[in-house]
């Protein structure tokens, strides 16, 4: 791996732009007969990557596999926890704590991707919930003590995932995690899907203003009947 001199000069730190190979990887998305589950799994799929959705209702997924094709199998979320190396969480945010509590087990040992948004609506519109733990990512983290959480897919438009007339998304993927390895994993990941960087945005505790910011693009999108996304300069 090519690396740099550090700022010390008494080491090297590995390229940030050197990414593993993920492509053997199998990808399971809890929640995947939602929109954004559906829509990560079939952007997924169409990359060539392995994918299994996972849903309360086993029949459920795998009626929306076959819709998707591409190989895609479904399962219940049970079976789809344990099948996948990296498992994305994509459920609302009502029933994230029950579910993940619920497959604690299954998901041990596992890259646990949350890209769930706890946000509210009224008349003004969305705006970001307060999490006891701080994030829907910490959130998990404090359930899933023997699985290594990572933030990421937040602010991606669930209409642009399931569009098929659109090739290319062109947006950057916040990934956010305490562990190197595997946000360098889950940035490999979102890098699968045509248009799309994962760019790494900080530690853990950093994941609650990604996950509020949501928010906000929902209030762009209103405004200019958009599908607006991030792109971050200079990286």
């Amino acid at each position: 791996m090519t690396t740099t001199p550090s700022s010390t000069g008494n080491s090297t730190a590995p390229d940030p732009h050197e990414l593993p190979d993920v492509e053997q990887l199998v990808v399971s998305v809890l929640g995947g007969t939602g929109e954004q589950g559906r829509g990560l799994a079939q952007r997924f799929a169409r990359a060539g990557q392995s994918v299994v959705i996972g849903s309360r209702s086993a029949e459920r997924a795998e009626s929306i596999a076959h819709e998707i094709g591409s190989g895609v199998q479904g399962a219940s979320n049970e079976d789809a926890a344990r099948t996948g190396d990296v498992v994305i969480v994509a459920v609302p945010w009502d029933g994230h704590r029950e579910l993940l509590e619920s497959l604690s087990e299954d998901l041990a040992g596992k890259i646990v991707v949350d890209c769930v948004n706890p946000l509210g609506f009224d008349k003004q519109g969305a705006f970001g919930l307060d999490v006891e733990e701080g994030s829907a990512a910490q959130q998990a983290a404090s359930v899933l003590p023997n699985s290594t959480v990572v933030a990421a897919f937040h602010h991606i438009s669930a209409v642009l995932l399931l569009d098929e007339s659109v090739d290319s998304i062109d947006t950057d993927v916040l990934v956010l995690g305490d562990d190197r390895k595997s946000t360098d994993i889950v940035q490999a990941l979102a890098g699968r899907i045509p248009g799309i960087r994962g760019i790494y945005g900080g530690r853990l505790r950093n994941a609650g203003q990604v996950e509020a910011f949501t928010a906000n693009l929902i209030s762009m999108n209103r405004r200019y009947k958009a599908h607006a996304g991030i792109r971050v300069t200079d990286v």
